[in-house]
C-alpha cells in the first residue's frame, strides 16, 4: 500500500513523514523544503507476528509495510506552475490514498503560507488545485474521445460520462464524490485515475495539549471532522512534533511515553487503522520455522488470490488452503494440536480469507 502525504507548506508534512518512516528526510521552517517526493517505509504494528514467531521459533518475522510518499508542499496556483509547479501532482496519481495534513495548531514561530490558521480554507486550496489538474486531464480526453466517437458509436457512453464528470468538477466538487450510475461507469471513472478520485485521510495536526482529548476542544479539528463526514473521508488527530519524539525511542520507552501522555496508540497506528478501514484491507498470516509473515489483502479476497500475494505459482496451481484462526493456534500451541481439536479447515477456491487467518497453501504447478 502506498500513501501520499500532501498539504500546504509548513503544516507539518515532512515532520510527520520523518516520524512515520524514520527516513530522516529534510525538514525546515520554510516552504518547499521537500524538493523531491521522498519515499519511506513504515512497518505495520502487529502483535500477532511476534507471538506466532516465538511459537514457531521462526528465523525471520516479516511485518506488512506501508510506503509513504512525502510530496512537496502545494500552493495556490500549483496546477498552473506556481511554487514548484505541477510536476509533483503526477506523484499523487501513483498512490492508493492521500494523507492530507491539515494544520490545526497555533505557533507564531512556524510561518503559515497564508498568514493565519484556517483548516477548511487550506483543504479547499489543495482540493481546487487537484480539481484544476483533473479538469486538464478530462478536457484532453474529451477532445480525443469526441473525435473517435464519430467513427465508433460505442464511445458515446464514455463521452457522456466525461462531460458529466467535468461538470461535477467545475462545481468545485472532487471526483471521489461523483456517483456512477452503474458498474461500467464506475470502472471508467477509475480508469481515468483522477487526483481527486483518491480516497483521503485528513491528518489534523494539533499541538500536544489537544492530543489526549483527540482534538475534542479544537475548533479546527471539529471543522475538519464535519467536512470529512460529508464525503466519507477518514480523520486522524495527530501531533507531528510528538510523533517525531516518539520515533527516537525504543519500544519500551515509546509505550511509557504514550502512557504519560494519556494515549493508547501512536499517530502511526491511528493512520494505519484509518488507511486499512478506508481502503477495505486486512491481513492474513503465514507461519513456520523459516519465516512468520503478514500479508495485506482486500477484504473479500478469496483463497487463490490471497495465495497469489505470496507467489503467482501459488494462485496458478492452487489446490487447497489449510486455515486456522491465529487465536486458536496460539491457544493450542501447535498446528497439530489445533488439527486434533478440529480447528483447522481445508478450504477451497471459494473460501473468503478472514483477518487473522493463519494459512498454509497447497498447490501444484
Amino acid at each position: 500500500m502506498k500513501l501520499g502525504i500532501v498539504g500546504l507548506p509548513n503544516v507539518g508534512k515532512s515532520t510527520l513523514f520523518n516520524s512515520l518512516t524514520r527516513a530522516g528526510a529534510e525538514s525546515a521552517n520554510y516552504p518547499f523544503c521537500t524538493i523531491d517526493p521522498n519515499v519511506g517505509i513504515a512497518v505495520v504494528p502487529d502483535e500477532r507476528l511476534k507471538l506466532l514467531g516465538d511459537m514457531y521459533h521462526s528465523k525471520k518475522v516479516t511485518p506488512a509495510v506501508i510506503e509513504f510518499v512525502d510530496i512537496a508542499g502545494l500552493v495556490k496556483g500549483a496546477s498552473k506552475g506556481e511554487g514548484l509547479g505541477n510536476q509533483f501532482l503526477s506523484h499523487i496519481r501513483e498512490v492508493d490514498a492521500v494523507v492530507h495534513v491539515v494544520r490545526c495548531f497555533e505557533d507564531s514561530n512556524v510561518i503559515h503560507v497564508d498568514g493565519d490558521i484556517n483548516p477548511l480554507r487550506d483543504i479547499e486550496t489543495i482540493d481546487l488545485e487537484l480539481i484544476f489538474a483533473d479538469l486538464e486531464v478530462l478536457e484532453r480526453r474529451i477532445s480525443r474521445v469526441g473525435k473517435a466517437a464519430r467513427m465508433d458509436r460505442t464511445l458515446g457512453k464514455e463521452a457522456a460520462l466525461l462531460e458529466a464528470l467535468k461538470a461535477h468538477l467545475e462545481e468545485g466538487k472532487p471526483a471521489r464524490g461523483y456517483q456512477p450510475r452503474d458498474e461500467d461507469e464506475e470502472a471508467l471513472v477509475s480508469s481515468f485515475n483522477l487526483l481527486t478520485g483518491k480516497p483521503v485521510i485528513f491528518a489534523a495536526n494539533v499541538g500536544e495539549d489537544d492530543l489526549a482529548s483527540d482534538g475534542a476542544e479544537n475548533k479546527g479539528v471539529q471543522a475538519v471532522r464535519e467536512f470529512a463526514a460529508q464525503n466519507g473521508s477518514e480523520v486522524c488527530v495527530i501531533c507531528a512534533q510528538i510523533e517525531q519524539e516518539i520515533a527516537e525511542l525504543d519500544e519500551e520507552e515509546r509505550m511509557m511515553f504514550l502512557e504519560d501522555l494519556g494515549l493508547s496508540q501512536s499517530g502511526l497506528e491511528k493512520l494505519i487503522q484509518a488507511s486499512y478501514h478506508l481502503l477495505g484491507l486486512h491481513s492474513f498470516l503465514t507461519a513456520g520455522e523459516d519465516e512468520t509473515r503478514a500479508w495485506t489483502i482486500k477484504i473479500g479476497t478469496k483463497a487463490p488470490q490471497a495465495a497469489g500475494k505470496i507467489h503467482t505459482d501459488f494462485e496458478r496451481g492452487f489446490i487447497k488452503a489449510e486455515v486456522v484462526n491465529y487465536q486458536d493456534l496460539l491457544r493450542e500451541g501447535s498446528l497439530a494440536a489445533a488439527r486434533e481439536k478440529g480447528l483447522v479447515g481445508m478450504e477451497g477456491k471459494d473460501y473468503v480469507v478472514k483477518d487473522g487467518d493463519v494459512i498454509l497453501f497447497r498447490f501444484n504447478v
